[in-house]
């Protein structure tokens, strides 16, 4: 069965018109012959929205009773038995209430998808996930119904409903988005003239991207390479030379000329791995190009400008950024260079050619400290070109009649390629050259002379010198490559190692000094940190120098105790002792740096992190109280004033029953009012850290019939069995009591009205368990450590069941006695909760 498909209508804010333009489009669908029906739709009381039903059909809705409230929900298999063409679904973001077939409505959205069914569905930018703390930080707004970026993207189709910020307020204002009632509030609250501004490029910059995704994939369909100049796109081309943070900075201003353009850097290194720039200067513009929002390519290539040129087409570049020739003038001669060529192939990408300071300076490469071959191998080459050559000719000059001057000269060449073998280059040439001097004096006639009557004799002598030259080159190269090769291999080993422990989470900064030193065979790794600001001197000051970490033996406190130091930035320098490192190991080291500095900023921000958590927590518990408490102590407060206003007021004779009412009322209101207010003042101090219980023996069947009895009139609720051979627990009595009116009136609340709480309590160990069972709607296994958290009522649209702290505080109570409060699924259905606590002692 072929897929349905999905479009979207995506609004930077409530009220641009989504819902109207979707049922907009399904009356169009719906003249145009094609079956249409509405799955759900919310018009939130809108007349224009409401009158575009008419003549639609509508899906009856699903209902569904959740914690004794009804809800209706989308009725995914009404939808798909019907089997329209086209169904329209209404926010697409919608989480379903516990009980449904799926979580959220997108996932309902997806079976009807595989059903075969075409769906129109809405969302607005707020509810996607990678923008939706964006979108809290400028709205101050959190949005707690989220669908994830792919389910959008992957939408066949993606309308922008779009609004201007001035036409939507003036829209709400005339009553077309809220009532009355709400429009002042949300105009001077959600719907501010920055808000909607700030939302609207968010939507239109997120659709800018959908859009480049459906270009790239349309071009790459079609085989199309041409620049198509959409929007600006401007590449950096880096060589890993030192002018390649002039080249970012100009590349950055190029980009910044034109608002939305895109900076990206790219370096071309060879198939072989081995040729390339310097990884140090790679690695700091690299960074550079990051913080200026840019991003950094590598590719590979024999051929640089052609890779660069396919690179830039491929990311549908605009403009292109050269340094200006490191090479010299002969260099130029040989080879038009790659700027050159790279222009010249160009075609409608606009090529910039920047000067720098290095122009003309040739290309230096890294210094190398070891030679290609080994020292005994070299020694070993000199010896058989000093030794060897004599010998040689001595051992020819006896058989001088037997062989002719090709023979010997063959025989020479052999012995230079050995010497080029064994020793490298240098040896190798000098074998060449005293080789055919020898041979020119003892073997070519005229013999004891250097003249050569032969002109035949003169080009032999030549070309086995070029020959001897050649191959010692070679050898020279392949034994050099050799080498970096494995080098490279090393060091690419010794960066998957730290790339490792990154992942696996080690990347303390004490464990990367630790892997630092282990890796180069020190003798100690520290890194310091400057104390105040830079001095001259003060490179060898101890005193200007604090040890952040340290691994190994006696740390270095300045950097000038080391033998090798890496500056990681201003005020950070990582620090090595025990022998100087090559100068092909600083990349590797240079690596070790980032990523240390990297872990210690992760680990000061955690610290930090730490430390403001108890003032965001206690910052978000006044917010949640100032805004719960507002209703919930308004209420009884208005309750008992209420009535005792009205038997203050003498005007009115109240009979005895009207009386004793009034006088049940205010008693009733003022004892929630104290509950409140205690249960406040408890929780403040426990978040605080001031509530002490006062722990001793305390028996359970003395408590527990006291707080079934401090539940009023719902004590016939709760059926009581507690075993009297229980062991006492260790607690605060009047906590302990505390916790469990708790614990019982919220179960009681949440209990069919024909069925009763059931307490009961075990002993297990060094601990007893009182499980207090209720038979009500019970709670989904991912709402268990959610239930605890202040404020909260898991869905409950009671407000006159209190601020939600019952709980919290109970949690609180119980952990401040050693005790722990956990949820349970009760069998049949239901919620336990378990509270645990220590015994006094074992009884004998």
């Amino acid at each position: 069965m072929t897929r349905g498909r999905l479009r979207v209508y995506l609004g930077a804010a409530p009220g641009v018109g989504k819902t109207y333009a979707m049922l907009s489009e399904g009356r169009r669908a719906l003249e145009r012959g094609r079956d249409v029906v509405v799955g759900l739709v919310e018009t939130y009381d809108r007349p224009r929205t409401a009158a575009l039903l008419d003549g639609l059909e509508l899906i009856p809705r699903k209902t569904l009773v959740y914690r004794g409230a009804t809800f209706t929900e989308l009725d995914v298999d009404a939808v798909i038995e019907r089997a329209p063409k086209v169904a329209l679904i209404d926010e697409l973001a919608h989480t379903n209430v516990p009980g449904s077939r799926n979580a959220k409505r997108w996932q309902d959205i997806d079976d009807i998808l595989d059903a075969g069914i075409d769906v129109i569905s809405t969302v607005n930018i707020q509810h996607l996930e990678s923008l939706n703390d964006v979108v809290q930080q400028i709205t101050g707004v959190p949005q707690r119904e989220t669908v994830p970026d792919e389910v959008v993207r992957r939408a066949d189709q993606i309308e922008l409903v779009d609004m201007s910020p001035e036409a939507l307020r003036r829209r709400m204002a005339h009553g077309n988005v809220y009532g009355p009632e709400k429009v002042s509030a949300a105009l001077s609250n959600y719907f501010r003239v920055g808000n909607l501004t700030a939302l609207r490029e968010l939507a239109l910059l997120w659709v800018a991207g959908r859009v480049d995704d459906q270009l790239d994939r349309y071009r790459a369909d079609h085989g199309i390479s041409a620049t198509w100049e959409a929007r600006e796109r401007v590449v950096v081309a880096l060589t890993g030379g030192p002018e390649g943070d002039t080249l970012v900075r100009r590349a950055a201003r190029v980009a910044a000329r034109t608002k939305g353009a895109d900076l990206l850097a790219v370096h071309v290194t060879s198939s072989d791995g081995l040729a390339g720039g310097d990884p140090v200067n790679l690695a700091r513009q690299r960074t550079l190009v990051e913080s200026m929002g840019g991003s950094y390519h590598q590719v590979v290539g024999d051929d640089t400008p052609g890779a660069l040129l396919e690179f830039a087409r491929g990311v549908n570049a605009t403009q292109l950024v050269l340094g200006a020739s490191r090479r010299g003038r002969l260099a130029h001669i040989l080879s038009r260079g790659v700027g050159v060529e790279t222009t010249a192939r160009s075609g409608s990408i606009d090529v910039h050619m920047i000067t720098h300071d290095e122009v003309k300076k040739g290309r230096r490469h890294p210094t190398r400290t070891r030679a290609a071959l080994t020292r005994k191998r070299r020694l070993s080459g000199w010896a058989m070109a000093v030794a060897g050559m004599p010998a040689l000719t001595a051992i020819l000059s006896v058989f001088r009649e037997d062989l002719s001057l090709p023979s010997e000269i063959l025989i020479f060449l052999l012995l230079t390629v050995g010497v080029a073998l064994a020793g490298g280059m240098w040896p190798a040439i000098t074998a060449a050259v005293g080789g055919s001097l020898l041979l020119n004096w003892f073997f070519t006639p005229p013999v004891g002379g250097l003249t050569i009557s032969d002109p035949e004799n003169f080009f032999a002598l030549i070309a086995f010198v070029v020959v001897a030259v050649a191959v010692s080159t070679i050898v020279d190269i392949a034994a050099r490559r050799t080498r970096e090769a494995a080098r490279a291999r090393a060091d690419a080993e010794v960066l998957s190692t730290l790339a490792g422990h990154v992942l696996r989470g080690e990347a303390a900064v004490p464990s990367l000094l630790a892997r630092l030193r282990e890796t180069f065979g020190l003798s100690s790794v520290t890194l310091l940190e400057r104390v105040g600001r830079p001095t001259p001197d003060d490179q060898s000051q101890p005193k200007d120098w604090r040890i952040v970490a340290t691994s190994g033996g006696a740390p270095c406190t300045s950097p000038s105790d080391a033998d090798t130091d890496v500056v990681i930035d201003d005020d950070l320098v990582l620090t090595m002792r025990g022998h100087l490192l090559d100068a092909a190991d600083r990349g590797v080291v240079e690596a070790f740096a980032a990523e240390t500095a990297v872990a210690l900023r992760q680990q000061r921000l955690e610290e930090e992190a730490e430390q403001a958590k108890p003032l965001a927590e206690a910052d978000k518990m006044r917010t949640a109280l100032l805004a719960a408490v507002s209703h919930d102590l308004r209420t009884p407060l208005a309750s008992a004033k209420a009535a005792v206003e009205s038997l203050g007021n003498t005007e009115i004779a109240w009979s005895e029953s009207d009386r004793a009412e009034l006088l049940a009322t205010a008693d009733e209101s003022l004892v929630k009012l104290d509950r409140l207010v205690t249960n406040l003042l408890d929780m403040s101090r426990l978040q605080a850290g001031v509530l002490g219980p006062a722990l001793q023996p305390v028996a359970l069947e003395e408590v527990v019939p006291r707080a079934v009895d401090d539940l009023g009139p719902l004590h016939d609720r709760v059926d009581g069995d507690i075993s009297i051979g229980l062991p006492e627990v260790v607690a605060d009595p009047a906590l302990l009591e505390r916790v469990l009116v708790n614990l019982m009136s919220n179960a009681v609340r949440h209990s069919p009205p024909d069925q009763q709480v059931v307490i009961t309590a075990s002993w297990h160990g060094e601990h007893v368990q009182i499980r207090v069972i209720d038979r009500g709607p019970g709670l989904p296994p991912e709402a268990y450590d959610r239930v605890f958290l202040p404020f909260q009522r898991l869905g409950d649209r009671d407000n006159h069941s209190g601020v939600g702290l019952g709980l919290a505080l109970s949690r609180g109570l119980a952990e401040a006695m050693d005790g722990t409060l956990v949820p349970e699924e009760t069998p049949g259905g239901g919620l336990t909760m378990t509270l645990t606590l220590p015994i006094s002692a074992s009884p004998g």
